[in-house]
């Protein structure tokens, strides 16, 4: 505890002058005295992930049902489809707010009246653990802190960053083509604030320690609250100092290291996840030195898929695979392949050639899917990320002259990808549900992201789902068996290490094994529509065994055997089998 304490007051004088880091230094103490009384737990020794995490990615207001508030109806939907799949729900934004669909927060403490209440919460988090966001980067130009900003009421009057107007500022990464700079009118006259995402979204100023210590009282208020899991959003623009980029500064990566030792001490089982849309070597620093993130975002496997998935052609996703550096020890990757923002263009930067995304990104607009721009330090625009429902970005691939028979499959195939890889998988809500683009929710907000973010009639959706015959019911029920049976096997462990085989570029396929697992897992994924023979013999380490049993249909394969036939966009996953060991474990999920 004493050693915690020591690095909280090292990287705060890493931040702040000498006087400033020792005020925020004493006041952090006052606020974390409740929780030094403890025997906290050493860092090391705790078991934060097993085989069993899922995460549920879904906005509180995912489902719409009359005469019950959104989060009891998700609760509902939680529990009567997805109770044994998923381990951890990650309610997006729940607090009241004033723009891009909650992540412009008015009041950090309160929970939406729209959706709920803390008690509608509390009821989810008797099932399952919580994943909350700290909107750290910005809030509302509609909160009561701009509000005493603009009036000149201390502390609030130096909560955000003003300049002059002319400053060059042309060296700022910026992650979207919005003015930096948004005019506000005060006591004190026209101020220019900074704003990264929007002029309803006002950075906050970090040089000043206060501003960190208002967020230190909201980052306890939520793992009090039941978080687990606490999301920095858009960690990586926190930190600003003109002629930098202003991007993954120094003190951005202190700041980083401060929460997580103060959420160890509040929560020893906490776990602290940077989301960083940046080129993977970038997101990947958010690890530092195994005290900054213990989880950070596998950003670059989402666009790697869908144009593996759309090419029939796997090589630059298995050559990314296979360069891809295990997490340090006690850190893990968030896998995921949809989510309430676009497909991320900027992760694969360096992985897949230009002209590969420029085909990706002419297809899914001719999908119906948008992309949406940054702007660059000459000023040009370049492309940020794709917006496009997942689902309907499998509706047909690069060389089909149309939609075809195989959607489901091609997404199962893409879901199933994603939980073999290393680390914990996460799914968006309209993944397990098979929602297509939302055209008409585009045309009601104006924004290219609301393609992604429907909002469903329950009672409309459990009649699709209820039917057995939609797409939605089929990619339901698919999707919360195979997490079912995946649970039980160690080598789905988030540390269980991974080993990438080259199969030709028709397959992406690999192992998860280590010294001391007794049964290894050998994962292979057809990425085309045709039917693929595979050449068991030929893959170093399938001999070891003479039987194998696919865990997705239970089907048993001799080692003796040569070829294996892959229907289209099939996956096999391959385990050794005993002489009871498989029949007793799957038979509970044959069909």
């Amino acid at each position: 505890m004493k050693a915690n304490l020591a690095r909280i007051r090292q990287r705060l004088e890493a931040c702040y002058a000498k006087e400033s880091s020792q005020f925020a230094y004493e006041q952090i103490l006052i606020k974390l005295q409740p929780f030094l009384q403890r025997d906290v737990a050493a860092d090391s020794t705790v078991s934060r992930w097993s085989q069993e995490d899922v995460v549920l990615i879904a906005y509180g207001d995912t489902f719409l049902s009359e005469g019950e508030v959104p989060l009891q109806t998700l609760n509902k939907f939680l529990k009567e489809y997805l109770k044994e799949a998923i381990t951890t729900v990650h309610i997006l934004p729940f607090c009241p707010y004033s723009s891009d669909d909650g992540f412009s927060v008015i009041d950090y403490t309160q929970v939406n009246p729209d959706l709920g209440d803390w008690d509608d919460i509390a009821s989810i988090h008797q099932d399952y653990h919580l994943m909350f966001d700290l909107v750290i980067n910005h809030i509302s130009r509609e909160s009561l802190w701009f509000t005493d900003y603009k009036a000149n009421i201390e502390p609030f009057n130096s909560f955000f960053i003003e300049m002059e107007g002319t400053e060059d500022i042309s060296q700022v990464t910026r992650p979207r083509n919005t003015p930096l700079l948004v005019p506000v009118y005060t006591h004190r006259g026209r101020k220019w604030v900074w704003a990264t995402f929007s002029a309803d979204q006002i950075d906050l100023n970090f040089s000043n320690p206060q501003v960190l210590l208002k967020m230190v009282d909201i980052l306890i208020l939520y793992l009090q609250k039941g978080a687990r899991i606490i999301r920095l959003d858009a960690i990586a623009f926190l930190w600003k100092q003109l002629g930098t980029a202003c991007i993954h500064l120094p003190e951005t990566h202190a700041i980083v290291k401060i929460l997580r030792e103060i959420m160890g001490l509040v929560r020893p089982d906490s776990i602290l996840l940077t989301e960083t849309n940046v080129p993977h070597i970038e997101n990947l620093s958010y690890f530092g030195q195994q005290d900054e993130a213990q989880m950070v975002y596998q950003f670059a496997l989402a666009p790697l898929l869908l144009h593996a998935l759309h090419r029939g052609d796997g090589r630059y996703l298995t050559d990314w695979a296979s360069n891809l550096e295990a997490p340090p020890a006690g850190c893990t990757f968030l896998n995921f392949t949809a989510s309430h923002d676009g497909i991320g263009v900027r992760p694969i930067e360096g992985i897949l050639p230009q002209r590969e995304v420029d085909d990706l990104i002419t297809s899914m607009h001719r999908l119906g899917g948008f992309v949406t721009t940054k702007t660059n330090a000459d000023g040009t625009e370049s492309p940020y990320e794709i917006n496009i429902a997942l689902f309907s970005a499998f509706r047909e691939t690069f060389h089909s002259n149309g939609p075809d028979q195989w959607q489901v499959d091609r997404f199962i195939c893409s879901q199933n990808i994603m939980m073999t890889l290393q680390g914990i998988p996460a799914f968006y809500i309209h993944s397990f549900v098979a929602t297509p683009s939302d055209r008409e929710g585009v045309e009601k907000t104006g924004r290219t992201r609301s393609i992604n973010r429907r909002r469903w009639d329950y009672d409309y959706l459990q009649a699709l789902i209820e039917s057995g015959r939609t797409s939605n019911a089929e990619v339901l029920k698919r999707l919360t068996n195979i997490l079912q049976r995946r649970k039980k096997h160690r080598a789905f462990h988030p540390d269980t290490p991974q080993q990438v085989i080259d199969i030709g570029f028709d397959f992406f396929a690999l192992w998860r094994d280590s010294a001391d697992l007794k049964f290894p897992l050998l994962a292979i994924h057809n990425l085309s529509n045709d039917i693929k023979i595979v050449n068991l013999s030929a893959i170093a380490g399938f001999e070891r065994f003479s039987y194998w049993v696919n865990l997705l249909d239970n089907g048993v394969v001799s080692s003796a055997e040569d070829q294996y036939v892959l229907k289209p966009y099939q996956s096999i996953w391959l385990m050794p089998e005993t002489v009871d060991h498989v029949s007793a474990l799957w038979a509970p999920f044959t069909d």
